[in-house]
C-alpha cells in the first residue's frame, strides 16, 4: 500500500476491523519509511454476472427478479420467505462462483426449479408451468409425470 504522504510502497497494519456492516475491513497502517499512519478499507470486489435473455438481450443479474418469481410461484404455499431467501443467495452463489461471467436465462431457470423441487412441488409446477410455457395440458401432464416418476 503506497503512503499517501511520502508514496513510500511499503507499510504495515497497525489494527484492522469489520465497519458497522460488516462489508469492508478498516485498516490501520503505518508508513515504514516516513512512520506516518493512514487508513485503508479493503472490499470484496463483486464481478458483475451477466444474464443472456432468450432474445439475446444482455442484462446485468437481478436477485429480485429471481427472488419475485420464486415468491409469485409459492403464493399461498407453506413456504417461508427464510426459506425462499435462502435458496436465491445459494443460486446467486453458485453464479458468483461459477467462471462464466454470462449466464443464461435458461441455466438460472433450471436452478430456481432444482430449488423449488426440493423446497415444494407445486411451487415447482407453478414456476415450470411459466418457465417452460406450457402450450397444452399434455406438456403439463408430462412434466408431472416426470415428477412422480421421480419419486
Amino acid at each position: 500500500m503506497k503512503c499517501p504522504f511520502c508514496s513510500y510502497e511499503e507499510s504495515k497494519v497497525i489494527d484492522s476491523r469489520p465497519t458497522d456492516e460488516g462489508e469492508k475491513i478498516r485498516r490501520r497502517r503505518e508508513c515504514i519509511q516516513c512512520g506516518k499512519r493512514f487508513t485503508t478499507y479493503e472490499i470484496i470486489e463483486s464481478v458483475p454476472v451477466v444474464v443472456i435473455k432468450k432474445d439475446g438481450s444482455r442484462e446485468v443479474f437481478d436477485r429480485n427478479k429471481l427472488f419475485n418469481g420464486m415468491l409469485k410461484s409459492c403464493e399461498k404455499r407453506p413456504v417461508s420467505i427464510d426459506t425462499l431467501e435462502a435458496a436465491v443467495n445459494d443460486i446467486e452463489l453458485q453464479l458468483q462462483n461459477s467462471l462464466d461471467r454470462e449466464i443464461t436465462t435458461v441455466h438460472i431457470g433450471e436452478l430456481a426449479m432444482d430449488k423449488l423441487k426440493e423446497i415444494d412441488e407445486v411451487a415447482y409446477v407453478r414456476f415450470a408451468s411459466v418457465y417452460r410455457q406450457f402450450k397444452d395440458i399434455n406438456t403439463f401432464m408430462d412434466e408431472l409425470a416426470k415428477l412422480l416418476s421421480e419419486k
